[in-house]
């Protein structure tokens, strides 16, 4: 039977569901479950459900934990990861620093300060997980659901590390737009291609007849449009529907986070619809309510299976059962006009021998630019979180969409060294290091111009100025 490792198990809720929908696979339930966190002060208490559904329902298999990673690596066939660096201080940061400045976040997972912060933090640490895998597990499968998905992916493709990014954007997106289109979800043949969070829905059939055409005259339609006016917008000016809500979406580009106006047009829905700072308070009341919550008082018998992909990729990997889902994967060709480097969402066959992606070919090129808009910020979070060097992290600010919107370059430097030292705690490869200062340069009235080549275009309005006066 399979030993599975959990890193970051401390997560009541989403560890249980992973851990019952495991047990509840035929052919899993003898499997092996080494649980790590950082501290054992909730891993104990998923170790006591666990042992009491297994011996409730006279299950072979076994659970452990542990504060030591590669312990739990030791052996594993598969390795789940599932924390935050930093957990809620650092979010905190992450959201009250950059709105201090002007740039507002609703989730601040993915892009934006919040997205780029979170994978400085991340990284270097999941980089430490994958050579641990490597050393000791090194035929183990990676099930990876830390944030920001993309960024963690295009580190972990640097690896030797088998591995595969997983997210609720796709089947959840799908489920919306089947209640739009008055179609059950399982009857609509879908292809969705893109980067995580931003993944477009190339094809959206019903028994071979486009639903595009009347998805199209639904968004026309202002009660319809009212639900999803960010994600909506977008559907109308570029012609594709995507993953992830409103609130998500509203980070990633420059149109609707930029001002006032454009948060009291587009981002006016409650909690993930656009609200400030939602997610952070989401995860607030989480973990509020989490410090109530007794697994001793959950019923030990076994539910049927979650969504989660989880098991069904384990599943298939281990019994040769083909299961098709959207995963994130190095791109290598999938999507032929992104970077090869980046970490690409498409669809993928998971069987006995490994997992397959499914070559998409080219987005439609408006999408492709999108999508490369948030790549180029990755690709400078990414080669900020492992050289350490403070500069990168400026210039990957730089080119948030949102960010850019609303803050000038000094600005960006500035909000980004604030950032860098509230969160030095999180971020050793920092150590030492600060993002260098630009003093204002003040030109003073009258000033005397020095004697360099001048662009001709700008000496010809000088002159026609000077002749006007």
């Amino acid at each position: 039977m399979p030993k599975i490792a959990i890193i970051g198990a401390g997560s009541l809720v989403f560890c249980k569901t992973l851990i019952l929908d495991i047990l509840a696979t035929p052919g899993l339930e003898g499997s092996e479950f080494a649980l790590m966190a950082p501290s054992t002060r909730n891993t104990t208490q998923v170790e006591a459900f666990v042992n009491r559904v297994i011996a409730a329902n006279r299950l072979p298999a076994s659970v452990g934990i542990t504060t030591d990673r590669r312990e739990a690596l030791r052996g594993a066939d598969y390795v789940i990861a599932t924390f935050q660096i930093g957990g809620l201080r650092a979010f905190e940061h992450d959201y009250r620093i950059p709105m201090r400045y002007g740039v507002d976040q609703c989730i601040g997972d993915t892009l934006a300060p919040g997205g780029i912060f979170r994978a400085l933090r991340t990284i270097p640490v999941a980089l430490d997980m994958a050579r641990d895998m490597e050393e000791l597990c090194p035929e183990a499968t990676l099930l990876n659901y830390v944030n920001p998905m993309a960024m963690v992916g295009w580190a972990l493709g640097e690896t030797k590390v088998r591995f595969v990014g997983l997210c609720h954007g796709v089947q959840t997106t799908l489920g919306l737009i089947a209640g739009y289109v008055g179609v059950p979800k399982e009857e609509i043949d879908y292809l969705c291609a893109g980067i995580n969070h931003m993944a477009w829905f190339l094809k959206l059939e019903h028994r071979g007849q486009d639903l595009y055409p009347l998805l199209r005259q639904r968004f026309e339609q202002p009660e319809y449009y009212a639900n999803e006016k960010v994600r909506g917008e977008v559907f109308r000016q570029f012609g594709y529907f995507m993953t992830e809500s409103s609130g998500h979406l509203s980070e990633y580009l420059p149109y609707f986070r930029k001002s006032q106006h454009a948060l009291s047009q587009y981002c006016d829905e409650p909690d993930f619809g656009g609200e400030s700072g939602a997610a952070l308070n989401w995860s607030k009341r989480v973990a509020e309510r989490g410090k109530g919550l007794e697994l001793s008082q959950e019923p030990e018998t076994l539910p049927a299976r979650s969504v989660e992909y989880c098991s069904y990729i384990i599943e298939a990997l281990e019994f040769g059962k083909t299961f098709r889902f959207n995963g994130n994967l190095r791109n290598n060709g999938m999507i032929a006009n992104l970077p090869a480097d980046c970490c690409a969402e498409g669809p993928i066959y998971a069987d006995g021998s490994g997992l397959h992606p499914t070559i998409v070919g080219e987005l439609p090129p408006q999408c492709a630019a999108l999508n490369l808009s948030n790549i180029s910020v990755q690709r400078l979070a990414v080669q900020a979180a492992i050289s350490g060097d403070p500069e990168q992290v400026v210039h990957a600010c730089a080119l948030d969409p949102l960010t850019a919107s609303v803050l000038t370059i000094k600005e960006i430097r500035e909000m980004a060294s604030d950032l860098l030292e509230a969160e030095r705690e999180w971020l050793p490869q920092f150590e030492g290091k600060a993002v260098r200062p630009t003093p204002t340069i003040v030109i003073p009235p009258g000033l005397k111009r020095a004697e360099v080549p001048v662009d001709p275009a700008l000496a010809i309005a000088r002159r026609f100025s000077e002749l006007s006066r």
